[in-house]
């Protein structure tokens, strides 16, 4: 009898580290599923950082594209109207059309 209950102690004592082993192993699985889902080369922290980028290049692009559409329209003006290559060219080089003088000021 008294052998008996030193067999269930011993089996007791095994079946418990064996699921001290088990819950160890499960927990630390559990953890670094989790740390690589968060911050792992795909995990949320990537995504949110490349959904941050695609928002700023989004608005980037829209930025460049109003850009673009007004400088094509100005290309137009300059093919199209020679009102504004004299302009440009009176602003920019300080040139004058016929019977038109230039007054050069001098700071004091």
């Amino acid at each position: 009898m008294r052998a008996e209950k030193l067999l269930r102690k011993q089996v007791e004592s095994e079946i418990k580290r064996r699921r001290y082993v088990v819950y160890t192993l499960l927990l630390l699985s559990i953890l670094y599923v989790t740390a690589t889902l968060v911050i792992g080369e795909r995990g949320l922290m990537r995504y949110f950082e490349l959904s941050h980028k695609e928002k700023t290049l989004k608005t980037e692009v829209a930025k460049l594209q109003s850009d673009n559409t007004k400088l094509k329209g100005v290309i137009d003006s300059y093919e199209n109207n020679n009102f504004y290559i004299e302009k440009h060219a009176r602003e920019n080089f300080g040139l004058a059309g016929k019977d038109e003088y230039i007054y050069i000021y001098e700071d004091e």
